[in-house]
């Protein structure tokens, strides 16, 4: 067998490639990891944290299906919060702070010991296809990869162009050359490609810094864990700081905005709305005057500070004038400049729920590539991928994730569906359901599936079983056991009502109900899942009955190569809305933006009408 022959080629090593990877030689099929330099497998080229708001939830769901983004993490977080804490638990986001070199070399370690894959240094120049099915990739050294499947994750590096000031250079992050030929090969396949831009803070010199005049910022004295496999997390976290801009700041910037790149004209692409750069915030959010700074360490062993909150194109010489503007940083020296980079993106439109180009069979995309910023989405997106990349191999039928299953299926029915004018990024607020895709459950709702497709190891599985069991066995004495709410509340008196029932009452000390039915040594994550859910449990039969009908919806198929000019009552613009997206269900369907209630009804008649034709029953 050729040594240059591979089921599976993954392109790109940064968080999508990783879980692609990962994925699909776990899986039990041959996999190349095909990276322009393997010093920066893993690399975290902008902010030094994994998770957040819907993020944390994506690298729960990650962790649950038995990808490693979550257990890295675990391994090298420097500190850990649960963010929106005060709020109800299906929007808490777990987040940490990462020690950058620490996660790249045990990115690096965990890959080196994964059976099937090989790393490989290189560069993919051109996709190598035939009648319409990928054969493999070119490379820089002039060899040619053959391979059933390609998995395309180039992050940044698709044609970037770094800018700082009034100078632009090709980069795909700083210090790294872009990958030219390649976004060439894929606009020459016609697919339809757009420009985005994204951006980074310079980086600090911690012993520069007076701390003094800073906010500290403690992590959780009671942290969690990412993942399901991690027991006990690093008890010696470092804190962050909080300083702010102000008014001399924002002059800084106002009075040089003729230099921006982003205003001059000089940047094409569209840039993150959600995480815009400190330029675009002063002109956006004018009536301000002083926003947020977060100085996060980059690792336990450098003095390097991610200063979060200021990320710019501005000039060199501007940045310095605007990082000594803020308390605590007058005297402190700029290690890296801050710079914004733009780079090609393909529409994901043009791509199926498996996240493989439509009419190109065997090629993947994930990542950036597919218009969504952030290591988690990215990470998700190289998990989808990568197995479903495996599965084709293997001769095995697609994985799906839908919106009522998990963050995941509720990101690539976005990309898929809706198409994206801005890099995406993943909030609590995109998923309807979000009672029901809670980050503690998130291995009750996906682990049997990483189980069935050989991504879930005995450990986690048989830690995954005695979860569910110990639950089980809970609620059963919780639900026999009767108390007097009264006693547990007040010491008076009262009618008695199941323990199970008392636990849904926000009034009552929930510690103290389990105790009273001697379940105060249960393990924490027992105690939380029987608590939220007895929390929940009328919103959560609710979302389950919108579930139910929502796949409904999901079960009336559209054939493929469907017609939509054959369907009477659709206008023109509507017809090419669909056609552009071909949707494989109605529900996907009336999800396509623009598509409206009416014409939703008039698809409906005709799917059925066709079904009756062909002799199959008619959904309702």
């Amino acid at each position: 067998m050729s040594i240059h022959k591979f089921s599976v080629v993954v392109v790109g090593a940064g968080h999508a490639g990783v879980e692609a990877a990962h994925a699909a030689a776990k899986m039990g099929v041959k996999t190349l990891l095909l990276t322009q330099n393997l010093e920066t497998i893993g690399q975290m080229s902008c902010n030094p944290a994994i998770g957040g708001l819907g993020k944390g939830h994506l690298v729960c769901e990650i962790d649950a299906l038995g990808g490693i983004m979550g257990r890295l993490a675990d391994q090298t977080g420097i500190q850990f919060r649960l963010l929106n804490r005060r709020k109800g638990p299906a929007v808490r986001g777990p987040r940490a702070q990462i020690d950058k070199a620490d996660y790249r070399k045990t990115t690096r370690d965990t890959l080196d010991k994964t059976a099937n894959l090989t790393l490989r240094q290189g560069e993919a120049t051109d996709l190598l296809i035939e009648n319409g099915k990928i054969i493999g990739i070119m490379t820089d050294w002039g060899i040619a990869i053959e391979a059933q499947t390609v998995v395309i994750t180039t992050g940044t590096f698709l044609r970037g162009l770094a800018h700082i000031g009034d100078r632009s250079f090709p980069s795909g992050r700083l210090g790294d050359a872009p990958s030219t030929p390649l976004s060439s090969s894929l606009s020459g396949f016609g697919l339809n490609m757009f420009r985005l831009k994204t951006g980074t803070p310079p980086r600090l010199d911690g012993n520069t810094i007076n701390w003094a005049k800073t906010i500290v910022q403690e992590g959780d004295i009671d942290p969690l864990p990412f993942s399901f496999l991690t027991k006990k997390l690093p008890t010696d976290q470092l804190p962050c700081h909080i300083t702010h801009t102000n008014g001399q700041t924002h002059k800084f910037i106002n009075d040089n905005l003729h230099r921006a790149p982003l205003f001059t004209g000089q940047i094409k692409g569209i840039g993150p709305r959600y995480c815009p750069s400190i330029e675009d915030k002063i002109v956006r959010f004018a009536e301000r005057d002083s926003h947020q700074i977060f100085l996060e360490p980059e690792g336990r062993n450098t003095s390097e500070i991610y200063p979060n909150g200021i990320s710019t194109s501005l000039p060199i010489d501007v940045q310095l004038d605007v990082v000594h503007s803020i308390n605590g940083l007058e005297n402190v020296q700029i290690i890296r400049p801050g710079y914004a980079i733009e780079y090609d993106m393909v529409d994901p439109t043009q791509l199926d729920f498996r996240l493989g180009v439509k009419g190109m069979n065997g090629l993947f995309l994930a990542g950036q590539i597919n218009g969504t910023t952030g290591y988690e989405e990215a990470a998700a997106q190289g998990l989808v991928a990568g197995i479903n990349a495996a599965l084709l191999t293997l001769d095995r039928e697609p994985l799906y994730f839908d919106r009522g299953q998990s963050y995941i299926g509720v990101m690539i029915d976005d990309l898929i569906t809706k198409g994206v004018d801005e890099p995406y990024r993943m909030f609590t607020s995109r998923a309807e359901f979000r009672i029901l895709l809670r980050t503690d459950n998130a291995d009750s709702r996906l682990t049997p599936i990483g189980r069935e497709i050989g991504l879930v190891c005995d450990e986690r599985w048989k830690i995954f079983q005695n979860k569910i069991s110990s639950i089980a066995e809970a609620k059963k004495v919780l639900g026999a056991i009767r108390l007097n709410p009264n006693c547990i509340k007040n010491g008076v008196g009262g009618e008695k009502r199941s323990a199970l029932e008392l636990l849904s009452r926000n009034d009552l000390d929930r510690a103290l109900i389990l105790k009273e039915a001697g379940l105060d040594n249960l393990e924490p994550e027992v105690a939380m899942a029987i608590e939220v859910e007895a929390h929940y449990q009328g919103y959560i039969e609710k979302q389950e009955e919108e579930v139910g009908r929502f796949r409904k919806a999901e079960k009336i198929i559209i054939p493929d190569e469907f017609s939509w000019d054959d369907v009477p009552g659709l206008s023109i613009e509507i017809c090419q809305k669909l056609a552009k997206v071909s949707p494989k269900t109605l529900g996907q369907a009336y999800r396509v933006p623009g598509v409206t209630p009416t014409a939703i009804s008039v698809l409906m008649v005709f799917l059925n009408a066709q079904r009756k034709l062909r002799g199959e029953n008619a959904e309702q």
